[in-house]
């Protein structure tokens, strides 16, 4: 009983995270936008390429090997031939929406978060030690000590200091 409760308390805090809310809106957002974009494609878009041809790109297309085309439709009914209009609505559906995202939410994001974080304060607290320089100083302390260099008493204020901070987390 109690592992099925963890599982659905770790269940709710996964969901209960910014991340998964963020992802949710972004979704929700963006197929929304999905029709702005389209509506541009079709709008816009089509019209300009309709001048120079077909306003619908779905009938640019090129037959591969030999096509029969019907006369009253003027659709293909045999052969092989590729939709290359279809490809070209769907990048260009792509290039727009990621130009707006971009450009209309991500930079002003980035923008945001750069005065955000140069507002904070910075911290001028030290460093934490790697293990490298602790056992330097583990060394040096221990040569000090096998040497007889230096005072007994600073030697072992040495040791102290480095099992001291050592053991800090």
């Amino acid at each position: 009983m109690s592992e099925s409760k963890s599982v659905l308390q770790g269940f709710k805090d996964f969901l209960m995270r910014g991340n998964v809310i963020e992802l949710a809106v972004a979704v929700v957002v963006g197929a929304a936008f999905t029709n702005i974009v389209n509506a541009v494609v079709k709008g816009v878009i089509n019209p300009i390429v309709g001048a120079f041809g077909s306003q619908n790109l779905d009938n640019y297309k090129t037959c591969l090997t030999t096509c029969v085309v019907d006369k009253k439709t003027g659709e293909f009914t045999d052969g092989i031939y590729i939709l290359w209009g279809s490809v070209l609505s769907a990048v260009l559906t792509f290039l727009i929406t990621a130009g707006v995202v971009y450009f209309l939410m991500i930079l002003p994001m980035n923008k945001w978060k750069e005065r955000v974080d140069a507002r904070k304060p910075v911290d001028e607290t030290p460093a934490e030690q790697t293990e490298i320089e602790l056992l330097a100083e583990i060394r040096d302390a221990l040569v000090a000590q096998r040497n007889g260099s230096s005072s007994a008493s600073s030697a072992s204020d040495a040791v102290g200091t480095v099992i001291t901070q050592k053991s800090q987390p």
